[in-house]
């Protein structure tokens, strides 16, 4: 590379942003981070922190085989049509390179997680024994100095000693961690899942003398003769107009702003769980200089239940392997099951959108989880954490009897114990011939443990009262539509070409993933991996070279 370093501009410091500015630094520019939040790490500090990343170098310790042709037919055969072929296999070329660099350059270090299945593992391409799932080790935070509590805390996961595998969010009945154990990680405050992928991308940003600007919201480009040149940011109340020679977006989806969403999204989604400040200030930037958007009906769904605020400061807990416990079902207003309950939760999505013509409203919202007393005696009330056989909270609702709950929950009367009737048959029979429950890998992986491998790690009879019901509703981790770009993160303007100067990664972007999500960290790892192409291509030195024109 020859001339002047490049000046580079970040807007976001979630996965996408920081792994941009670390890209963008690699390659020669000067890199600057702006973010809304007051705080670092957006959503992907309160996820999980995996990555999904098909050819992923550790595959070779596991023993299973995949390749880019079996990961690039699994995604376009998920695709219905809404996943570009060349960003697919962008994403896969990228990836193992970014995982590789990430490694080689610094503190952020990747493990595989055995076994965790792909989401669609019975597709063509799917991997139902797993390995393109990573995450990170725990990560002391006492290394990030004065920058340890400058990290945004999760909702979900609130004490942070904690891996994604060691919550409910991570398995259906994780193993308890023992109390030396939990000490242990005390004392250097050691953190795990979103909170150590973003301290280690942090601590490799500040490695670089990149220090993250907090509290300052990008507001709009500055442009000249179409490009873009710059970046007028709030802060403390003052604009200040900040001149680069490349922006890239990362400022997460449009779940929070009610305006673009019912321009916008397929479906309902009223309680998003994502970090608050995710208002679509990005897609409005990109919109007023004239890009393209692709991908904007979609979002990564998520099934969540309210809960009061003094429980969980978000007022909602997220609802994944609980639902995929056996002794519970889903029922919708008329009392029917209408899910396979253990479907993986984007997917579940679909089932909130679907639409009763001759009502012409939504034919399962609202909706319930119904489980009975045998469910709490041997997982506890699992969202929140509970003890086998501690009576779930005052505000669950609970009925001695079916009738009495179906009563409660205002359903046609003999509904809910026909459907649970049905039900016990077909657990008794070892097949859920409606929605065939527990015929994939997914299923069972996010069952019960004691069962894994078998049908019974989710199928199992409601038969013993109290009865009880939550209300499901529909959220989101975020949106994933956003600015169309070219494999190397390049917005696209209204005519498909090339914004000069402007590039999009993580949800502010539209998604490569389409309407689908690949496996577990299937949301993460794009953002990463585009972040990463982007911050090369900003700087002057491409991943994608193109073609002569």
């Amino acid at each position: 590379m020859t001339g002047p370093a490049k000046r580079v501009v970040v807007l976001g410091s979630g996965g996408a942003g920081l792994t941009a500015a670390i890209a963008a630094h690699d390659a020669g520019a000067q890199v600057s981070v702006y973010e809304k939040h007051g705080q670092i790490g957006g959503t992907t500090a309160w996820s999980g922190g995996m990555v999904w990343i098909p050819g992923n170098p550790h595959e070779a310790g596991l023993d299973v085989e995949d390749s880019r042709e079996k990961a690039l037919t699994y995604l376009m055969g998920l695709s219905h049509d809404m996943i570009p072929r060349d960003m697919a296999e962008a994403f896969l070329d990228a990836g193992p390179a970014m995982i590789r660099h990430l490694e080689a350059n610094g503190p952020v270090q990747f493990r595989p997680i055995p076994d965790f299945p792909d989401y669609h593992a019975e597709h063509p391409g799917g991997m139902p024994r797993g390995g393109r799932s990573l995450d990170c080790p725990l990560y002391p935070f006492e290394e990030l100095g004065e920058w340890r509590d400058r990290v945004t805390r999760s909702p979900y996961y609130p004490d942070p000693r904690y891996s994604i595998f060691d919550t409910p969010l991570g398995q259906a009945r994780p193993e308890p961690v023992a109390e030396a154990e939990l000490e242990r990680r005390a004392q250097q405050d050691e953190r795990g899942s979103g909170q150590a992928l973003i301290g280690r991308l942090l601590r490799a940003c500040l490695d670089r003398g990149i220090e993250p600007v907090t509290s300052a919201r990008a507001l709009r480009l500055v442009t000249e003769d179409g490009a873009v040149r710059g970046v007028m940011v709030e802060i403390g109340g003052h604009e200040s107009s900040i001149a680069a020679d490349a922006v890239i977006l990362a400022t997460g989806g449009f779940e929070w702003d009610d305006e673009l969403k019912r321009a916008f999204l397929r479906g309902p989604m009223t309680h998003p769980v994502s970090i608050q400040t995710n208002t679509g200030d990005g897609l409005r930037m990109a919109m007023r200089i004239g890009a393209q958007l692709g991908n904007m009906r979609e979002a990564w769904w998520m099934p969540v239940h309210e809960v009061p605020r003094e429980d969980v400061s978000t007022g909602v807990v997220l609802v994944a392997g609980s639902r995929a416990l056996p002794r519970s079902i889903m029922i919708n207003r008329k009392g029917r099951r209408f899910v396979n309950e253990a479907a993986n939760y984007n997917a579940f999505g679909a089932a909130f959108h679907e639409h009763d013509v001759s009502a012409f409203d939504y034919a399962n919202l609202p909706c319930w989880l119904v489980f009975d007393q045998g469910y709490i005696d041997q997982y506890g009330f699992g969202m929140m954490g509970g003890v086998p056989g501690e009576p779930p909270p005052q505000w669950v609702m609970r009925a001695d009897g079916l009738a009495e709950l179906a009563q409660r929950l205002g359903l046609p009367r003999g509904a809910l114990e026909q459907t649970v009737e049905r039900w016990n048959g077909m657990v008794a029979g070892g097949r859920d011939e409606d929605f065939a429950r527990g015929e994939a890998a997914h299923d069972i992986w996010w069952g019960d443990p004691d069962h894994r491998g078998s049908v019974s790690a989710t199928l199992g009879p409601l038969e013993h009262g109290p009865y009880y019901a939550i209300e499901i509703k529909s959220g989101a981790l975020g949106t994933k539509g956003g600015p169309k770009t070219d494999r190397n993160a390049r917005v696209l303007n209204v005519d498909g070409a090339p914004i000069d100067g402007l590039y999009a990664a993580g949800n502010v972007m539209a998604s490569a993933m389409g309407m689908t999500y690949g496996g577990p960290g299937g949301t993460i790892a794009p953002g990463m991996v585009f972040g990463f192409v982007a911050g090369r291509h900003a700087a002057g030195d491409p991943f994608f070279v193109e073609a002569a024109a």
